[in-house]
C-alpha cells in the first residue's frame, strides 16, 4: 500500500455561486481512522462524495493511494468502500442476493464464503434470506456495511455510519473500523455522534462553511470536553 491512502490537495467544489468546499487539504495514512465533524451544511457529505468519486471537484486533486480520481475514477473505486445516505441495495432482492451480486461485480473468487464471513462480522447471518426492502433501517445499514467491506478495500469512506444503528450494531461498527485499522486500511468518516466518533478515531477534522479549520490528533484533546471547547469556538466564529 502507499504511504498515504487518501490525499486531498486544495479541493474546491462550487455549485453555481455557492462554495460548498474551498481550499481543503489533508492526508490519511494506512492504519489511520479520521473523523470529520462539523455543523449541518458544512460540506461533509459533499467532501465524502468527492472522495468516493460520485461527483467531480471544481478544482484541486484527490488521490486514493497513488490513483488520481480525476482521471482514473473507475480504478479508484475498486480501492474504496463507501457508505452514504443511500444503501445502494436492491430492495426486491434478499440480503444474500444483494451481497452475492456485489461479490460478482468485484470478481471475488469464492463469493458465497465471503458473503457468509461478512454477514457474520456485521451480525446479519440469520437475516440473509430476508428481502432487503422488508428490513428495518438499522438492518439495512448492517447489510450496507457488509457490502462495503465485502471486497476488503484499502479505503473506507463512511457518511454518518452510526445513523440508524442500535447499540449492538454500533459496537460492531466500531470493531470493523478498528479491524480495518489493524489491517492497515484508511478509514475516513463523518459523524454527529461525537461521543462515539472521538472514541474510535486517531484524528478529528473540523469542517465549517466549506473550509477545514482544524486537523486535530488525539493528543490535542484530553477528553470530549476538551474537544467540545475547541469545536464551540469554531462554531461561534
Amino acid at each position: 500500500m502507499s504511504d498515504t491512502l487518501i490525499a486531498v490537495e486544495n479541493l474546491d467544489k462550487v455549485y453555481g455561486a455557492r462554495w460548498a468546499l474551498r481550499g481543503v487539504s489533508f492526508r490519511v495514512a494506512p492504519g489511520e481512522i479520521v473523523a470529520l465533524v462539523g455543523p449541518n451544511g458544512a460540506g461533509k457529505t459533499t467532501l465524502l462524495r468527492l472522495l468516493a468519486t460520485l461527483t467531480r471537484p471544481s478544482a484541486g486533486a484527490i488521490h486514493i493511494g497513488r490513483i488520481p480520481t480525476n482521471s482514473h475514477a473507475a480504478a479508484a473505486r475498486r480501492a474504496i468502500g463507501f457508505v452514504g445516505h443511500q444503501t445502494f441495495l436492491y430492495d426486491n432482492l434478499t440480503a444474500r442476493e444483494n451481497l452475492e451480486f456485489y461479490a460478482r461485480l468485484y470478481g471475488l473468487v469464492d463469493a458465497r464464503a465471503r458473503v457468509r464471513a461478512v454477514a457474520q462480522e456485521v451480525g446479519i447471518e440469520n437475516r440473509l434470506e430476508d428481502v432487503t426492502g422488508t428490513l428495518s433501517r438499522g438492518l439495512q445499514q448492517r447489510v450496507t456495511l457488509a457490502r462495503v467491506i465485502l471486497h476488503q478495500p484499502a479505503v473506507l469512506l463512511l457518511d454518518e455510519p452510526y445513523t440508524g444503528l442500535d447499540q449492538l450494531a454500533a459496537n460492531r461498527l466500531d470493531a470493523i473500523l478498528r479491524n480495518a485499522k489493524e489491517e492497515g486500511r484508511a478509514v475516513f468518516f463523518s459523524t454527529h455522534d461525537l461521543e462515539r466518533g472521538l472514541t474510535v478515531c486517531d484524528r478529528a477534522l473540523i469542517l465549517n462553511k466549506g473550509r477545514l479549520t482544524h486537523d486535530l490528533p488525539r493528543a490535542a484533546w484530553s477528553n470530549r470536553a476538551g474537544f467540545m471547547e475547541i469545536y464551540a469556538r469554531v462554531l461561534n466564529n
